[in-house]
């Protein structure tokens, strides 16, 4: 098992073991843990590209959208509802969106992809921006670019772009002081964890992306014998 994998099952299970620990101090309630433990869970197995960050994910978005909704984030909340369904599509693409409905590989998104994702994440920021300030939420401005940028993030997600990590960089960068702000301390903590995991993930993946590369290109030659 390598360095990295023991890093990042060992912030898991501490990040889990404080989760119930300030639960059972009354710090925080047992539903915001339960979605620490599921989230922490969930970005591990997406790091390992492992198929079963789905299913805990979408357990994960059925506590937060609970979480968030309490505490007058509005966008979040909703937001948990598209992730699930953006999850149930992102399962069918990992498991058939390959050539041949073969499993889907890691790729980078072509230019056109990452301008069109751009010009979303500035309208949609401004139209939830508009409707969150009206609806009298929570960090108006922050949660609608915060909603914007993980939607692109997932997106980009469910087509095994190695760009996702990068969104989720800048998303989770942004959520820990938003969180910290709500009074929302383990979540705060749990984005943290996320932020130091999208940066390993984004690691992971890219030595994937290199050596699938290496492989389609050079794969080929291995076993051509010397005349």
């Amino acid at each position: 098992m390598s360095k990295e994998t023991l890093t990042t099952i060992g912030l898991c299970v501490a990040a889990s073991l404080l989760a119930v620990a300030m639960a059972a101090g009354g710090r925080a309630t047992w539903l915001e843990a339960a979605s620490f433990v599921t989230g922490a869970i969930c970005v591990w197995l997406t790091v390992k590209e492992s198929i079963w960050n789905f299913p805990i994910g979408l357990l994960n978005v059925a506590t937060f959208s609970v979480v968030f909704f309490q505490s007058r984030l509005f966008a979040d909340a909703g937001l948990q509802v598209v992730y699930f369904v953006l999850g149930v599509i992102g399962w069918r693409l990992w498991l058939r969106g390959g050539e041949d409905r073969t499993q889907l590989r890691i790729s980078r998104a072509p230019a056109l992809e990452l301008l069109l994702i751009a010009v979303f994440i500035a309208g949609a920021t401004l139209a939830l921006w508009q409707l969150l300030h009206h609806a009298g939420g929570s960090a108006s401005f922050w949660d609608a670019l915060t909603t914007s940028l993980s939607l692109a993030s997932q997106w980009l997600l469910n087509r095994k772009r190695l760009e996702s990590w990068a969104g989720w960089i800048l998303v989770d960068a942004i959520y820990v002081p938003l969180y910290v702000y709500k009074e929302l301390y383990l979540t705060a903590i749990l984005y943290a964890l996320f932020l130091v995991m999208a940066m390993m993930g984004w690691r992971a993946w890219q030595r994937t992306f290199r050596e699938s590369k290496a492989q389609a290109e050079f794969g080929p030659l291995v076993g051509v014998g010397l005349p």
